[in-house]
Protein backbone atom coordinates (compact mmCIF):
# COMPACT_ATOMS: atom_id res chain seq x y z
CA UNK A 1 0.00 0.00 0.00
CA UNK A 2 1.56 3.28 -1.08
CA UNK A 3 1.95 6.23 1.24
CA UNK A 4 -1.29 8.16 1.41
CA UNK A 5 -3.40 5.38 -0.10
CA UNK A 6 -5.38 4.73 3.08
CA UNK A 7 -5.96 8.45 3.65
CA UNK A 8 -7.25 8.74 0.09
CA UNK A 9 -9.58 5.80 0.68
CA UNK A 10 -10.98 7.14 3.95
CA UNK A 11 -11.33 10.56 2.33
CA UNK A 12 -14.47 9.22 0.65
CA UNK A 13 -16.11 8.22 3.95
CA UNK A 14 -17.93 11.42 4.80
CA UNK A 15 -20.52 10.87 2.09
CA UNK A 16 -21.59 7.70 3.92
CA UNK A 17 -21.44 9.04 7.46
CA UNK A 18 -24.77 9.80 9.10
CA UNK A 19 -27.64 8.52 11.20
CA UNK A 20 -29.61 5.56 9.90
CA UNK A 21 -32.45 4.00 11.89
CA UNK A 22 -31.25 5.56 15.10
CA UNK A 23 -27.56 4.67 14.68
CA UNK A 24 -24.89 7.22 13.74
CA UNK A 25 -22.15 5.43 11.85
CA UNK A 26 -20.23 4.95 8.62
CA UNK A 27 -22.78 3.21 6.43
CA UNK A 28 -22.43 0.44 3.86
CA UNK A 29 -25.69 -1.07 2.64
CA UNK A 30 -24.98 -4.84 2.51
CA UNK A 31 -24.13 -6.03 6.01
CA UNK A 32 -21.16 -8.06 4.78
CA UNK A 33 -19.26 -4.78 4.35
CA UNK A 34 -19.36 -4.39 8.12
CA UNK A 35 -18.19 -7.97 8.70
CA UNK A 36 -15.67 -9.39 6.27
CA UNK A 37 -12.53 -7.54 7.39
CA UNK A 38 -13.53 -8.27 10.99
CA UNK A 39 -13.46 -12.00 10.23
CA UNK A 40 -9.67 -11.72 10.29
CA UNK A 41 -8.72 -8.50 12.09
CA UNK A 42 -9.61 -7.54 15.65
CA UNK A 43 -10.61 -3.89 15.35
CA UNK A 44 -11.57 -3.51 19.00
CA UNK A 45 -9.78 -0.52 20.46
CA UNK A 46 -7.62 0.30 17.42
CA UNK A 47 -8.32 3.38 15.32
CA UNK A 48 -7.13 5.06 12.17
CA UNK A 49 -7.23 8.84 11.80
CA UNK A 50 -10.79 8.85 10.51
CA UNK A 51 -12.24 6.82 13.37
CA UNK A 52 -10.13 8.74 15.87
CA UNK A 53 -11.83 11.87 14.59
CA UNK A 54 -15.27 10.25 14.95
CA UNK A 55 -14.59 8.95 18.44
CA UNK A 56 -15.17 5.24 17.82
CA UNK A 57 -13.52 2.22 16.25
CA UNK A 58 -14.62 0.02 13.35
CA UNK A 59 -15.89 -2.66 15.73
CA UNK A 60 -18.32 -0.22 17.33
CA UNK A 61 -19.22 1.06 13.86
CA UNK A 62 -20.21 -2.45 12.81
CA UNK A 63 -22.18 -2.90 16.01
CA UNK A 64 -24.18 0.20 15.17
CA UNK A 65 -24.76 -0.98 11.60
CA UNK A 66 -26.11 -4.26 12.99
CA UNK A 67 -28.57 -2.50 15.27
CA UNK A 68 -29.66 -0.25 12.39
CA UNK A 69 -30.52 -3.31 10.30
CA UNK A 70 -32.58 -4.79 13.08
CA UNK A 71 -34.41 -1.50 13.57
CA UNK A 72 -35.14 -1.40 9.84
CA UNK A 73 -36.68 -4.88 10.03
CA UNK A 74 -38.80 -3.89 13.02
CA UNK A 75 -40.11 -0.80 11.24
CA UNK A 76 -40.42 -2.83 8.03
CA UNK A 77 -41.26 0.06 5.69
CA UNK A 78 -41.98 -2.27 2.75
CA UNK A 79 -44.21 -4.57 4.83
CA UNK A 80 -42.37 -7.76 3.96
CA UNK A 81 -43.57 -10.99 5.53
CA UNK A 82 -41.90 -12.16 8.77
CA UNK A 83 -39.64 -9.13 9.27
CA UNK A 84 -39.31 -8.15 12.92
CA UNK A 85 -37.06 -8.01 15.96
CA UNK A 86 -35.79 -11.56 15.45
CA UNK A 87 -36.14 -11.98 11.68
CA UNK A 88 -33.68 -9.65 9.98
CA UNK A 89 -30.40 -9.67 8.08
CA UNK A 90 -29.98 -8.15 4.62
CA UNK A 91 -26.79 -8.58 2.64
CA UNK A 92 -25.48 -9.87 -0.67
CA UNK A 93 -26.99 -13.32 -1.18
CA UNK A 94 -29.00 -15.62 -3.40
CA UNK A 95 -32.57 -14.68 -4.21
CA UNK A 96 -35.68 -16.24 -5.71
CA UNK A 97 -35.78 -14.88 -9.29
CA UNK A 98 -35.34 -11.81 -11.47
CA UNK A 99 -39.03 -11.12 -11.83
CA UNK A 100 -41.81 -8.76 -10.88
CA UNK A 101 -44.69 -10.10 -8.84
CA UNK A 102 -47.73 -8.69 -7.15
CA UNK A 103 -47.29 -8.23 -3.39
CA UNK A 104 -49.86 -6.48 -1.19
CA UNK A 105 -51.62 -5.22 -4.27
CA UNK A 106 -48.61 -3.69 -6.00
CA UNK A 107 -45.85 -4.85 -8.31
CA UNK A 108 -42.59 -5.61 -6.52
CA UNK A 109 -39.22 -6.40 -8.03
CA UNK A 110 -37.41 -9.56 -6.89
CA UNK A 111 -33.83 -10.59 -7.68
CA UNK A 112 -31.60 -13.62 -7.93
CA UNK A 113 -28.13 -12.98 -6.49
CA UNK A 114 -27.89 -9.30 -5.55
CA UNK A 115 -26.08 -6.91 -3.24
CA UNK A 116 -29.06 -6.36 -0.97
CA UNK A 117 -28.68 -3.95 1.90
CA UNK A 118 -29.85 -0.96 3.89
CA UNK A 119 -27.68 2.14 3.83
CA UNK A 120 -27.64 5.91 3.60
CA UNK A 121 -28.96 6.79 0.17
CA UNK A 122 -29.24 3.17 -0.94
CA UNK A 123 -31.60 0.39 0.04
CA UNK A 124 -32.10 -2.78 -1.98
CA UNK A 125 -34.61 -5.02 -0.23
CA UNK A 126 -36.85 -7.57 -1.88
CA UNK A 127 -37.81 -9.44 1.28
CA UNK A 128 -34.85 -11.84 1.16
CA UNK A 129 -33.10 -12.69 4.44
CA UNK A 130 -29.66 -14.29 4.67
CA UNK A 131 -28.58 -15.96 7.94
CA UNK A 132 -24.94 -15.00 7.39
CA UNK A 133 -25.91 -11.35 7.90
CA UNK A 134 -27.10 -12.18 11.41
CA UNK A 135 -24.51 -14.75 12.47
CA UNK A 136 -21.65 -12.76 10.94
CA UNK A 137 -22.60 -10.00 13.37
CA UNK A 138 -22.47 -12.26 16.40
CA UNK A 139 -19.28 -10.75 17.91
CA UNK A 140 -20.65 -7.21 17.52
CA UNK A 141 -24.11 -7.67 18.96
CA UNK A 142 -24.71 -11.11 20.50
CA UNK A 143 -27.71 -9.84 22.46
CA UNK A 144 -29.67 -9.46 19.22
CA UNK A 145 -27.83 -11.91 16.94
CA UNK A 146 -28.30 -14.98 19.15
CA UNK A 147 -32.11 -14.60 19.49
CA UNK A 148 -32.41 -13.98 15.75
CA UNK A 149 -30.34 -17.06 14.90
CA UNK A 150 -32.47 -19.23 17.18
CA UNK A 151 -35.72 -17.74 15.86
CA UNK A 152 -34.79 -18.46 12.24
CA UNK A 153 -33.79 -22.00 13.12
CA UNK A 154 -36.88 -22.83 15.16
CA UNK A 155 -39.36 -21.08 12.89
CA UNK A 156 -38.19 -22.50 9.55
CA UNK A 157 -36.25 -25.63 10.56
CA UNK A 158 -35.13 -27.88 7.70
CA UNK A 159 -36.32 -25.38 5.11
CA UNK A 160 -33.25 -23.25 5.88
CA UNK A 161 -31.01 -25.57 7.92
CA UNK A 162 -29.52 -28.83 6.68
CA UNK A 163 -26.33 -30.85 6.35
CA UNK A 164 -23.84 -27.95 6.40
CA UNK A 165 -25.77 -25.55 8.57
CA UNK A 166 -27.86 -22.66 7.30
CA UNK A 167 -28.68 -22.53 3.62
CA UNK A 168 -27.82 -19.25 2.01
CA UNK A 169 -31.12 -17.35 2.11
CA UNK A 170 -34.90 -17.39 2.16
CA UNK A 171 -37.76 -15.11 1.22
CA UNK A 172 -41.12 -15.62 2.99
CA UNK A 173 -42.74 -12.96 0.76
CA UNK A 174 -42.11 -14.61 -2.61
CA UNK A 175 -45.01 -16.47 -4.18
CA UNK A 176 -47.80 -18.19 -2.28
CA UNK A 177 -45.56 -20.24 0.06
CA UNK A 178 -42.29 -18.30 0.16
CA UNK A 179 -38.92 -19.21 -1.32
CA UNK A 180 -36.10 -21.12 0.36
CA UNK A 181 -32.64 -21.52 -1.12
CA UNK A 182 -31.36 -24.99 -1.94
CA UNK A 183 -27.65 -24.24 -1.84
CA UNK A 184 -24.85 -23.06 0.40
CA UNK A 185 -22.41 -20.31 -0.59
CA UNK A 186 -18.86 -20.71 0.68
CA UNK A 187 -18.33 -16.95 0.86
CA UNK A 188 -21.24 -16.82 3.33
CA UNK A 189 -20.60 -20.06 5.20
CA UNK A 190 -17.00 -19.08 5.91
CA UNK A 191 -17.82 -15.91 7.86
CA UNK A 192 -20.45 -17.81 9.83
CA UNK A 193 -17.86 -20.30 11.07
CA UNK A 194 -15.11 -17.75 11.70
CA UNK A 195 -17.31 -15.22 13.45
CA UNK A 196 -18.87 -17.86 15.69
CA UNK A 197 -15.35 -18.81 16.77
CA UNK A 198 -14.31 -15.19 17.22
CA UNK A 199 -17.32 -14.76 19.47
CA UNK A 200 -16.57 -17.97 21.39
CA UNK A 201 -12.81 -17.69 21.81
CA UNK A 202 -11.32 -14.95 19.62
CA UNK A 203 -9.17 -17.63 17.94
CA UNK A 204 -8.89 -16.08 14.47
CA UNK A 205 -8.25 -12.64 15.94
CA UNK A 206 -5.51 -13.96 18.23
CA UNK A 207 -3.71 -15.67 15.36
CA UNK A 208 -3.89 -12.59 13.17
CA UNK A 209 -2.68 -10.26 15.93
CA UNK A 210 0.58 -12.25 15.93
CA UNK A 211 1.03 -11.86 12.16
CA UNK A 212 3.72 -9.20 11.55
CA UNK A 213 2.45 -8.45 8.03
CA UNK A 214 -1.07 -7.73 9.25
CA UNK A 215 0.26 -5.54 12.04
CA UNK A 216 2.64 -3.66 9.74
CA UNK A 217 -0.14 -3.01 7.23
CA UNK A 218 -2.40 -1.64 9.93
CA UNK A 219 0.35 0.58 11.30
CA UNK A 220 1.13 1.94 7.84
CA UNK A 221 -2.55 2.79 7.47
CA UNK A 222 -2.30 4.79 10.71
CA UNK A 223 -3.99 2.39 13.11
CA UNK A 224 -2.83 2.71 16.69
CA UNK A 225 -3.87 1.95 20.25
CA UNK A 226 -5.39 -1.20 21.71
CA UNK A 227 -3.58 -4.44 20.98
CA UNK A 228 -1.33 -2.78 18.38
CA UNK A 229 0.13 -0.53 21.05
CA UNK A 230 0.50 -3.44 23.45
CA UNK A 231 2.36 -5.62 20.94
CA UNK A 232 4.56 -2.71 19.79
CA UNK A 233 5.45 -2.09 23.42
CA UNK A 234 6.32 -5.75 23.94
CA UNK A 235 8.51 -5.80 20.83
CA UNK A 236 10.32 -2.63 21.95
CA UNK A 237 10.91 -4.14 25.39
CA UNK A 238 12.24 -7.37 23.89
CA UNK A 239 14.55 -5.46 21.54
CA UNK A 240 15.90 -3.36 24.40
CA UNK A 241 16.47 -6.49 26.48
CA UNK A 242 18.32 -8.24 23.64
CA UNK A 243 20.53 -5.19 23.08
CA UNK A 244 21.35 -5.04 26.78
CA UNK A 245 22.33 -8.71 26.78
CA UNK A 246 24.65 -8.16 23.83
CA UNK A 247 26.37 -5.31 25.63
Amino acid sequence: MGDGAWSAWTGTYDRNWGTLYGQTHLSFAPLFGHQYTHVWVDFRGIRDAYMQQRGLDYFENSRRATFAQRRYAIENPMKWAAYGENIWGISACDGPANVQQSYLGEQRRFYRYAGRGVGLGRTLDDGTITPTAVIGSLPFAPEIAVPATLEMYHRYGPKIYSTYGFLDSFNPSFGPTGWFDSQYLGIDQGPILAMVENYRSGLVWRVMRDNPYIRRGLERAGFAGGWIGQISGQISAQTSSQQSMKQ
